[in-house]
């Protein structure tokens, strides 16, 4: 075996005053951080589509009479398939690049957005809010977040992957207020085209400054020791993708996360997000007000999804994730009691109790993960984040159905947190030593 020796490591003879390239190199921001920026700014820009399907349930309803059910279905299959698309984008990242695939979801996600605003059937929006934009967002997942995380560091991945998710909470908080005032003054189809726009915007940023591996420019993964040599492209991603799922799902750990991040998905995506507009709306609020409040879950989901990420890094993943569930269940047991036609103070407590909450569960998560799954930590986190978005899925569909049976969604929130109380007994029990091989892959 050959030994290779960076170009970093060739350090030649100081010259008196001045400082060595090795001197000069130590002094500056790794590359890594570039990366977890321009990941950040992706994620961001993507996250404008998924601010909107809340704020579309009304007008929809209104305009073309579909129920909140034919409406609540739509987003559902958006959210199955943003879970479900994920471990397959997470495999073709090693197939293809994390570049490429990236670009082509943002593009996809920028057609189905803009493709309803001319539909006038009910079948037109499942295929472009819940085919289209559901296969781009599956892609722009949190599996993308796992593959950036993985490759280019070794130090402080707890903090990036809270940093990485917490992204997601601040495209909701820079686009939630901007898409509720365009569709209040000027109708959804200019916010859908919105979406369309910022989607597309992001796509050079990622084809000119996204780089797949820190071997692509010459570099160590943040806090290695050692240079990592990038892996050859890894053919037959779709085979391997399912035989990780079947690898993952003879071990227990496997199930016990799939369960808890289902009932995750459940209590925020397919709730919080689909249902607390419409819900806040049946009470008198404005439309704008509403949205605000969901806008400002995501000032201090920020805040809460780096702090986890910290203290992922520092103390045990399943007692952090048991105490994650369990305040979220209590927080959601209050809210039917809170929802008025004006802000009060308790609501204000409320969502700053439950932006705190909103998906801290995700860097315990994904620690866990990693922790059981090696080298196919990434995939099984995408299996695992199905798992979410068909627990969020079901319940946007299910919330929805709720609502015109009886006339109210407070069935949906006490459920909703009975579920999150039965994730934090869940998270107790996760076993630590059950550590399965990386599977082999076929070149």
């Amino acid at each position: 075996m050959t030994q290779t020796t960076e170009p970093a490591e060739l350090i030649p003879e100081p010259r008196q005053g001045r400082r060595t390239p090795r001197a000069r190199r130590a002094s500056r921001i790794h590359r890594a951080w570039f990366v977890a920026a321009v990941t950040f700014v992706t994620i961001i820009g993507a996250a404008a589509f998924r601010s909107l399907p809340g704020l579309l349930i009304d007008p929809l309803n209104d305009e073309f009479h579909w129920s909140r059910g034919t409406i609540g279905l739509a987003v559902s299959i958006n959210l199955a398939l943003y879970g479900l698309t994920a471990p397959f984008a997470a495999a073709l990242m090693d197939r293809f690049g994390i570049r490429r695939v990236v670009a082509v979801a943002l593009v996809v996600i920028a057609f189905g957005s803009g493709l309803t605003v001319w539909m006038d059937s009910a079948w037109q929006l499942l295929l472009c809010w819940g085919l289209l934009v559901g296969l781009g967002s599956g892609s722009m997942a949190l599996a993308f977040a796992a593959t950036v995380t993985n490759r280019w560091f070794t130090a402080r991945r707890g903090l990036v992957t809270g940093i990485l998710t917490a992204a997601s909470a601040s495209g909701q908080l820079i686009f939630l207020p901007v898409l509720s005032w365009i569709v209040e003054k000027h109708d959804w189809r200019p916010a859908a085209v919105t979406v369309a726009l910022a989607a597309l915007a992001v796509v050079p940023f990622v084809w000119l400054l996204l780089r797949d591996h820190p071997a692509d420019v010459g570099l160590k993964p943040y806090g290695s020791q050692e240079f990592v040599p990038k892996p050859p492209p890894v053919t037959g991603a779709a085979r391997r993708t399912v035989g990780v799922l079947a690898k993952a799902a003879r071990t227990g750990p496997f199930w016990l996360l799939a369960g808890t991040f289902a009932i995750c998905g459940a209590s925020t995506n397919g709730l919080v997000q689909t249902h607390f507009v419409p819900a806040a709306h049946d009470h008198g609020m404005k439309i704008t007000t509403a949205a605000s409040l969901l806008a400002v879950i995501g000032v201090f989901d920020v805040v809460g999804t780096i702090a986890s990420g910290w203290f992922t890094d520092r103390f045990d993943a399943r007692r952090l994730l048991a105490v994650y569930y369990a305040l979220r269940g209590i927080s959601l047991l209050f809210l039917p009691m809170l929802l008025m036609e004006t802000v009060h103070p308790p609501m204000i407590f409320f969502i700053v109790f439950y932006g705190l909450d909103w998906v801290a569960t995700v860097p315990p998560t994904l620690a866990l993960c990693r922790e059981q799954y090696g080298d196919d930590s990434a995939i099984v986190f995408g299996w695992v984040l199905a798992s979410h978005q068909v627990g969020a899925a079901l319940v946007a569909f299910l919330g929805g159905l709720a609502r015109d049976t009886f006339g109210s969604y407070d069935v949906v929130w006490y459920a909703s947190g009975a579920l999150c109380a039965a994730a934090a007994l869940m998270a107790l029990v996760i076993r630590s030593g059950d550590q399965p091989k990386a599977l082999p892959v076929s070149s």
